[in-house]
């Protein structure tokens, strides 16, 4: 007879292997969900635009934000993490990526929402780039699965322009 020990081992190692194998198929189940979310903003307001005494510009902007991320919700998320970046050019950097807001949505419940917010991170360029820029509003987005890899996503929204001049 095998000891109790050994016996415990044996159903231990049969367990975690179950475990694993399950863990395994969670995570390629997540391949079959194809997620079509959506995302809408408009800019209502630039609150200010100023030049600081360093020479850097800053923004204050007033936006809406409605998005429905349902659809990235399976069984298997545990949670996502979404924000929202203004996008530009300058000469000396091809992509200059600013985040403006964040959230952590937690369920499916709570994936479609509308937002009134200003930015909630400071909007600046380290110089005096920005006046007349053309810019673009992304949202990305994070998918945190309970098991299995992250996977990244967002959607492009162009054709914003700030300012000529300060204000």
């Amino acid at each position: 007879m095998h000891s109790v020990g050994y016996r415990a081992n044996a159903l231990l190692t049969f367990a975690v292997t179950i475990l694993a194998l399950m863990c395994g198929m969670a995570s390629l189940s997540d391949n079959f969900n194809s997620p079509s979310p959506s995302a809408q903003v408009q800019v209502l307001n630039i609150n200010w635009f100023q030049k600081q005494p360093n020479a850097n510009d800053e923004i204050s902007m007033t936006f809406n934000i409605s998005a429905d991320l349902q659809s990235l919700f399976t069984w298997n998320t545990k949670q996502v993490f979404v924000f929202l970046a203004a996008e530009y050019e300058t000469p000396k950097h091809s992509l200059n990526q600013i985040s403006l807001w964040d959230g952590i949505i937690p369920s499916k419940e709570h994936a479609k929402f509308w937002i009134h917010t200003s930015n909630k991170y400071r909007f600046i360029d380290q110089g005096s780039n920005l006046r007349g820029k053309e810019y673009n509003l992304t949202i990305h987005w994070h998918v945190m699965p309970k098991t299995g890899k992250m996977f990244a996503d967002k959607i492009v929204m162009p054709g914003f322009r700030l300012p000529e001049e300060y204000r």
